[in-house]
């Protein structure tokens, strides 16, 4: 069936082309994939939207991660097609499962894989057409670059952008490989075009995303680049240059000098280790991994006394004894990681760890899940009790104009991920607008936020003169 035309007229009176309504699931990753959709589109004369009944056609971008995300992925499209929409599924969901899905769906009109989104115009031309569309490649091998239209939707001041597509490692219970490809790395001059271009609309902070982004430019120029892309960007006018998904391996002295050299890129590192035991490492196809953790810690440490640590594990993986999990506890407890992520292994068809024997009772995994949140707790309000006192740049994102209530975040949380900074005004009803970045004072704190108030020029002047 065609899509049904949007029946606004255009400025000469004549119809315009139909409204594409847009429902963004999944990682950050995928989120850049959707802006390139909506920019692709916008850019063909589609109006775009994020109100889905605006539109009779919803793109979908869909997550297959893990079973809960595909659920939710499969619920949305559902929903949408009870609704009476007209469904182009894209993402990972398509990609895993391909025609399947145009068989399960008759709503859906097409599917376009992870590889093949900058198809998305010529695809709602063939189904404007009446046509009924598979794009999916079997291998993705595309990565966009500064050249392709992008529609942000982050707002103004955050702005992700992705340095390399795919994953060369094979983890056992990732299926992440299958469903994106191998790595393919950007040279460092498209990154640093496209940065510049953020730049110049605004962006205060740049989240550099990709599968293991310490391993970035090690497909195209033979050996790991990072530390060069982040000197590179050290000329970008964005004063917070953030990496997500620092490998150990990855972390070399000059990555790690980088980070201290470099004045825009943060201290932060994002480390997903998933686990410490050996045994476990060596089940999860992680067996490098093993003799690095602590010495990489302390190593990141004596370099970067400011560093923020940021860490993901997986509990009741195939096989996990009571003892590997204690000293997974054990290791957590030592390492005193500002901010912990914990996930209960999720198995997933088409990888290793799905048919390992001896599973984890799920109420086990659970338990050890929350022991181990419980432990994180006192660690993170102690690293967050640190804080107080200092005076450091917040990036504000909500305002309250009926209280001048303000929040935001410090160099030290990341985007959905980490805490916030809750800012009082000042007594003479200082404020600040979202995308705006200040300074404040850190006064107080719990286990996940922090509670600030905004310097004036007047307090600064003031801690000078203490100062000296």
């Amino acid at each position: 069936m065609p899509m049904s035309p949007d029946p606004r007229p255009g400025r000469d009176g004549a119809s315009t082309k139909p409204t594409v309504a847009f429902a963004h699931l999944g990682c950050e990753k995928n989120r850049v994939d959707t802006e390139h959709m909506l920019g692709l589109l916008s850019e063909a004369g589609y109006g775009v939207s994020s109100d889905e009944s605006v539109a009779n056609v919803v793109v979908v971008n869909t997550c297959s991660f893990i079973q809960d995300a595909r659920e939710e992925s499969v619920r949305t499209l559902v929903g949408l097609a009870e609704q009476g929409k007209e469904l182009i599924i894209a993402g990972c969901l398509a990609q895993h499962f391909q025609e399947e899905l145009l068989e399960s769906l008759p709503e859906a009109k097409a599917i376009v894989g992870t590889g093949d989104y900058q198809h998305i115009v010529e695809v709602l031309e063939r189904v404007e057409a009446g046509e009924r569309v598979n794009r999916v490649s079997s291998t993705p091998t595309f990565v966009a670059d500064e050249r392709l239209p992008r529609h942000r939707t982050t707002g103004e001041a955050v702005a992700y952008l992705k340095v390399a597509e795919g994953c060369d490692y094979r983890c056992a219970f990732c299926i992440i490989p299958h469903l994106r490809g191998n790595q393919r790395s950007r040279p460092i001059e498209s990154i640093v075009a496209e940065a510049h271009q953020l730049a110049a609309e605004g962006v205060k902070e740049l989240i550099l995303i990709s599968q293991i982004t310490t391993n970035y430019g090690l497909d195209l120029y033979g050996r790991p680049r990072l530390a060069d892309l982040l000197q590179a960007l050290g000329d970008v006018e964005i004063p917070w240059i953030r990496v997500h998904y620092a490998y150990p391996t990855g972390l070399t002295n000059e990555v790690i000098s980088a980070y201290r050299d470099v004045p825009n890129v943060l201290p932060y590192l994002d480390l997903p280790l998933q686990h410490s035991h050996p045994d476990v490492l060596r089940a999860m196809n992680r067996p490098w991994q093993a003799d690095v953790n602590e010495r990489l810690l302390d190593q990141i440490r004596n370099q970067l006394p400011d560093a923020v640590l940021r860490t993901t594990l997986i509990v009741g993986f195939p096989g996990e004894t009571q003892e590997q999990f204690e000293h997974l506890a054990g290791f957590l407890e030592r390492q005193q990681f500002d901010h912990v992520g914990v996930f209960t292994f999720s198995p997933e068809q088409g990888t290793a760890a799905a048919k390992l024997p001896n599973p984890v009772d799920a109420d086990i995994a659970l338990a050890r899940k929350d022991r181990l949140m419980t432990l994180q707790q006192p660690i993170s309000a102690a690293a967050n009790a640190r804080w107080v006192g200092r005076t450091v740049d917040a990036l504000i994102e909500q305002h309250n104009p009926e209280t001048g209530a303000m929040i935001g975040r410090c160099a030290r949380f990341a985007p959905e991920v980490d805490g916030e900074v809750h800012i009082a005004p000042k007594a003479d009803g200082l404020q600040a607008a979202p995308g705006t970045m200040i300074p404040v004072q850190i006064t107080g704190y719990d286990i996940y936020d922090l509670r600030a108030e905004i310097v004036g020029a007047a307090s600064m002047v003031a801690s000078a003169r203490s100062a000296l």
